[in-house]
């Protein structure tokens, strides 16, 4: 069986980071049967989660998680899409997860109301007498790490502005279909509603969240993609706490989460 190495629920959603949430959607959407276990970032390939054992076979990172997928189990997630459409899928999957992650993880980490509803949890399993120290550490680290990616160079509301013309571009893209190239899921819908799920977490107060929330198509498929993939994420509003206790993940500055 398949192995899946993950943050745990956080946030009222099945995992703390979208990429774990977009692998295990697609390993649903592949119909293969897996388990959840909680990683360590200091055992992971890459330094960061997900990561998959295969009956032996480490694969990390998303993407190279897709591909091993689709090589392996003989699945290809975009039948029935023109070449032109596969084009569209990837551009719209990069776009979050190369752009709007970024900006997202900005705003959480950065905005310190936003870092106490969030990811300060990540620090409890730090002893109390060097806590202050590595959550200073880990914030410069991201601070660091933005800048480096290009985000970081621009002031808040340049941020915030590119982050909402890309939501607004994937809401445009997905219009009134009920998944993001038509009738059926392909594998672009498990990176958007892992980021949907993220980008509408009710935890978090941000400007990107207010534009997302906007899109009365965006929240419907939310709906629609949780009711068929995860029956027992229940509640009232948009979103909902899991039927399972919430564990604050471990946090390391080059396994940032969402």
């Amino acid at each position: 069986m398949i192995t899946l190495y993950t943050f745990g629920p956080a946030f009222g959603l099945p995992d703390a980071s979208p990429f774990v949430m977009k692998v295990e959607l697609l390993l649903k959407l592949a119909g293969l049967p897996y388990r959840t276990l909680p990683g360590d970032l200091r055992r992971a390939p890459k330094g960061k989660l997900p990561y998959l054992d295969d009956m032996g076979r480490i694969v990390a990172d998303s993407t190279m998680i897709r591909w091993h997928i689709e090589k392996t189990y003989h699945v290809d997630f975009d039948a029935g899409l023109s070449e032109a459409e596969r084009g569209v899928a990837w551009a719209v999957e990069k776009l979050m997860e190369d752009n709007l992650y970024w900006a997202v993880a900005r705003v959480r980490w950065l905005d310190d109301a936003n870092f106490e509803r969030g990811p300060a949890q990540f620090f409890q399993r730090v002893p109390a007498p060097v806590r202050g120290i590595v959550t200073t550490l880990v914030k410069r680290r991201v601070r660091q790490m933005l800048w480096a990616q290009g985000l970081g160079r621009h002031s808040d509301e340049e941020a915030a502005a590119m982050a909402i013309h890309g939501v607004t571009a994937i809401a445009n893209i997905l219009g009134d279909k009920p998944y993001l190239m038509g009738d059926a899921p392909c594998g672009a819908d498990a990176t958007l509603f892992a980021f949907s799920a993220s980008l509408l977490s009710p935890v978090f107060e941000t400007p990107i969240r207010t534009a997302a929330a906007a899109h009365a198509n965006l929240a419907a498929y939310l709906a629609r993609m949780r009711a068929r993939f995860y029956p027992d994420f229940v509640g009232s509003g948009v979103f909902a706490p899991m039927s399972e206790p919430q564990v604050a993940p471990t946090v390391a500055a080059n396994g940032l989460t969402m």
